[in-house]
């Protein structure tokens, strides 16, 4: 799964760098990306990430007490799913006007992006969300049969339909008028109906892998009362998804005004989940079921146990990236974005909105896995108070930041705004499941906390250190793109290999496992 997660990560971030080439980071990729999200929005809202850590849960209680394995069940609860995702496409769809409204505003001054092209998007984009609701619990039903790989590997196919879209739109003749927005414009047409397409091929190409679980698709209408149960978990996550787009709606009204921001904001989070996806997500989608079971069984010790596994794990991959990024944000921008139509300042700006958020990736990762533990005891009612409480946080600090930043960094406080929401979260939940569970192996967690932040901080400083040292004066005269490269890749390794020296010399003990692999191959 974390390879899949890696190469989905990887071939995701090409899919960016190619759609900054080829739109900027101004009006027309502040349009497309907000169109875009509004899929995702609605999706969310319905039968999102988080609504499919209740459906786990519920699926595998399914599996256990009835004897066709949970089969009539599944089938009900997809024939349900797909005709809401159905008819909220439809709804969607004919609303899109007054989704980009909400987000954009009337596009007389405020924003930058353009409110009529990003509902041209829309219109084309808006069907994803059948897809992407029907491939959430696609892959749902999959994991609770122990099959990962599948889902793992489907955003890997999107992103090469997507590089190829891209492709294809450079190829198209002509721009995108923005005085005279048409419906029509060839364009456009690519670029909507080719995601829309890169999300269909990620659902479909999970057809085949629920076929050998023994779970074939017949729509079963009637009802089962566990439905109802479902129905009631899910109205706290639907709220929990309106309280957090709030949050989003406050940071796309404030980052509007300022050409580029929305794009940078949201390329920024892109990458900075890159790192998280590869381990938090694979740790998640593998731990969610088995802390199902364990609370089924009323077996406490077991869901502890986990928690603090994916708690110490996250900890040891996760803050040695947190140093990393945030020391060499600047040269991540650069390197990465300075292409195309993105300018060396744009670039710049993006890397330093990422240097100065990376201290929320661990709390993220902690949160999303706190939360699956409140959704493992079909508990959806406390994750929906704790992103009260994070998004109250968060609206606050957003609505600060024009106040006491220039226009230029409005979107650097957005970042830092957003990250530490999720400090406040990890903070919150895990005094929450203190009060719930009980002992959770705290000192452990703040153990291998302590060890590998010193760790990682010291590898990081050396870094720094030594390209300032050795190449401080060589790279004077270098093009920008090929300093930040060298900063990049050098500082990269470097803070890698004294983090893993120093972690050997303390010995964490989460990197025994690997040890004992590479003396045992070593050996052979």
């Amino acid at each position: 799964m974390a390879l899949a997660s890696l190469v989905s990560r990887i071939t995701g971030f090409a899919r960016q760098l190619a759609l900054a080439a080829a739109l900027g980071l101004a009006v027309v990729n502040d349009s497309y990306t907000v169109a875009n999200t509004l899929p995702n929005i609605v999706y969310e809202l319905l039968l999102g990430g988080v609504l499919t850590s209740v459906m786990v849960p519920l699926l595998v209680r399914a599996q256990r007490d009835d004897a066709d394995g949970g089969l009539e069940y599944t089938r009900k609860l997809l024939t349900v799913a797909a005709v809401v995702l159905l008819v909220a496409t439809l709804i969607a769809i004919a609303c899109a006007p007054l989704l980009t409204y909400l987000y954009l505003g009337s596009g007389d001054g405020h924003s930058a992006a353009n409110p009529r092209l990003a509902s041209a998007f829309a219109l084309l984009l808006l069907p994803q969300i059948v897809f992407y609701g029907l491939g959430a619990l696609f892959g749902a039903i999959l994991n609770t049969r122990g099959v990962f790989g599948p889902f793992a590997w489907a955003p890997v196919l999107n992103n090469v339909v997507m590089l190829g879209v891209i492709g294809a739109y450079l190829a198209t003749p002509g721009e995108i008028d923005l005085t005279n927005i048409r419906f029509d414009d060839p364009k456009l047409l690519v670029l909507g109906i080719g995601t829309t397409l890169g999300i269909v091929v990620q659902t479909l190409v999970l057809l085949p892998s629920m076929r050998k679980v023994g779970v074939r698709w017949r729509p079963r209408l009637g009802w089962d009362r566990r439905l109802t149960e479902a129905g009631g978990l899910a109205l706290w996550v639907i709220a929990y998804v309106l309280i957090g787009q709030l949050g989003y709606i406050v940071t796309t009204r404030v980052a509007g005004p300022n050409s580029g921001s929305v794009a940078t904001y949201t390329n920024a989070w892109l990458l900075l989940q890159v790192p998280y996806g590869v381990l938090g997500v694979s740790l998640l989608t593998a731990l969610l079921p088995r802390m199902s079971r364990a609370a089924a069984a009323g077996n406490m010790t077991g869901v502890v146990s986990d928690l603090s596994l994916g708690s110490r794990y996250s900890t040891v991959a996760l803050i040695p990236v947190t140093v990393l990024i945030s020391l060499f944000g600047g040269s991540i921008g650069v390197a990465l974005f300075s292409m195309g139509r993105t300018s060396e300042a744009s670039a710049a700006r993006l890397g330093a909105t990422l240097a100065v958020s990376a201290f929320g990736l661990l709390p993220y990762a902690l949160t999303m896995l706190q939360l699956r533990v409140f959704y493992a005891m079909k508990d959806a009612r406390t994750p929906t108070l704790i992103q009260m409480m994070m998004v109250a946080v968060k609206v606050p600090l957003l609505l600060l930041c024009p106040m006491v930043l220039s226009p230029e960094n409005v979107v650097l406080g957005l970042g830092v705004a957003n990250s530490f929401s999720f400090l406040v979260g990890a903070l919150v939940g895990q005094v929450w499941l203190r009060i719930r569970c009980g002992t959770l192996d705290t000192s452990s967690s703040f153990l291998t906390f302590g060890k590998t932040a010193v760790c990682s901080s010291i590898g990081g400083f050396v870094a720094v250190g030594l390209m300032w040292y050795a190449l401080g004066g060589v790279l004077d005269g270098w093009p920008p793109v090929a300093r930040a490269w060298v900063e990049l890749v050098g500082g990269t390794a470097i803070t890698l290999l004294v983090t893993l020296g120093m972690m050997r010399l303390v010995r964490l003990g989460e990197l025994d496992p690997i040890w004992q692999r590479v003396r045992g191959r070593a050996g052979k």
